[in-house]
């Protein structure tokens, strides 16, 4: 992240760089040129249908992004061709859990790996090419509670940061929190409530 900028062609995070600022430095497409642009391919996520609202990221010209209930998908950025996608097997009948996630997450170490939250109750890794989950972990406290997690995980060292809430789920509200996950083990670092009152407090 802190060299976002030294590789202008990537997009690494929602926002794209550690500040979040969504902007990017390639100079290609201007105001001069950019009426020029059209349609160049479409892909279809493909079942389940839901409100997909995840911002992809690029890496090395392979766009991630999640969809609904943890789906996770690969495509090669120029083409539009899939290189794989990833089902997590969920349980479509939680109720009134979301079923939507806002994005992935990515961290190098020698070469890239990204992650996703499924919106009920696990964070998963994998490596990127060929797909291949390596590792899980559980983010829900008390599965007897409607929490869901489906913001885009933060990568901070060797930890994954995710929040889970629950505040907008009517008279079963519950208080939301955030926990910080090891990278290779999946063990819980430190867990944070917010909010005072349950059933009340917004994450």
């Amino acid at each position: 992240m802190l060299g976002a900028d030294k590789e202008p062609q990537n997009w690494f995070t929602g926002g794209r760089d550690k500040d979040g600022s969504y902007y990017s430095p390639l100079t290609n497409i201007d105001a001069g040129n950019v009426k020029q642009l059209g349609f160049a391919w479409q892909y279809d996520l493909g079942d389940p249908m839901r409100g997909q609202e995840a911002t992809p990221i690029v890496i090395d010209g392979v766009m991630y992004t999640s969809g609904t209930w943890g789906y996770v998908y690969a495509v090669d950025a120029a083409s539009g061709k899939e290189l794989w996608r990833y089902d997590p097997k969920p349980d479509y009948f939680i109720g009134d859990t979301p079923a939507v996630t806002w994005s992935t997450a990515a961290w190098r170490c020698g070469r890239a790996r990204s992650m996703s939250p499924p919106p009920t109750d696990a964070c998963m890794r994998w490596t990127p090419r060929p797909a291949r989950r390596s590792g899980k972990a559980d983010t829900i406290t008390d599965h007897k509670l409607p929490y869901s997690s489906t913001g885009a995980p933060q990568i901070a060292g060797s930890v994954v940061v995710i929040g889970n809430g629950g505040a907008d789920m009517g008279r079963t509200a519950v208080r939301g929190y955030v926990a910080a996950y090891d990278w290779d083990t999946g063990a819980v670092q430190v867990a944070l409530l917010h909010g005072a009152a349950p059933r009340r407090t917004a994450l």
